[in-house]
């Protein structure tokens, strides 16, 4: 399994997300049948890159830099991974991406039927005034068309103050993923490393 420091631990190097394997496998999720450059990333390796690098100054650049045996860092797999990491974190921001297009075009459509609900409710409120004047019962019955037309609008409401700055967060994170410095380091016996990988 992937190693990964505990929740309070911090990255030894600012920027610098490091991921310590036996194999290149552990990574990638390996029941994906794509090709391995364009298979996804384990959840919990995403989930662990994409939680350090949140953590991390939103202006700073990132550089992952996986440890492998020294075997292991040689192999042509390890030598794609810097592709298949940016591949697998760009296919998650365009991804984000349609999910936040999504969520306005409902946001859209939402506010549109809530004005409308709205204006009806106002309106038929003002005729409930003419028609049974000032009543009790009218009373209730204009507040309640009032408060019909204000609660139809809570979807959009939510929409274009709360639900989309999460996503257009997470979007951004991707992009910074995608475009991070991908290191393979070989480590031997005694711990040394040497860089093997390229920039992504």
């Amino acid at each position: 399994m992937t190693q990964v420091p505990t929740p309070s631990a911090a990255p030894a190097v600012p920027g610098v997300i490091s991921i310590r394997l036996t194999h290149v496998s552990q990574l990638f999720n390996m029941l994906d049948p794509f090709p391995f450059r364009e298979r996804d990333l384990a959840p919990e390796a995403e989930e662990y890159i994409a939680g350090w690098a949140e953590e991390m100054p939103a202006r700073a650049p990132l550089a992952i830099v996986v440890h492998l045996p020294e075997a292991e860092a040689a192999g042509p797999d390890a030598q794609g991974l810097p592709e298949a990491i940016a591949h697998f974190f760009d296919y998650r921001r365009h991804e984000t991406a349609r999910e936040l297009a999504q969520l306005f075009r409902v946001g859209r459509l939402s506010l549109v039927i809530g004005l409308g609900v709205l204006a009806v409710c106002l309106v038929a409120a003002q005729l409930v005034g003419h028609v049974l004047g000032e009543g009790t019962f009218a009373g209730i019955l204009e507040e309640s068309l009032v408060i019909v037309g204000w609660v139809a609008n809570w979807r959009p409401i939510e929409i274009f103050l709360y639900e989309w700055w999460p996503l257009a967060r997470r979007r951004d994170l991707f992009a910074r993923l995608a475009a991070a410095r991908v290191e393979v380091r070989a480590e031997g016996a005694a711990g040394s490393a040497d860089a093997r990988g390229v920039p992504s």
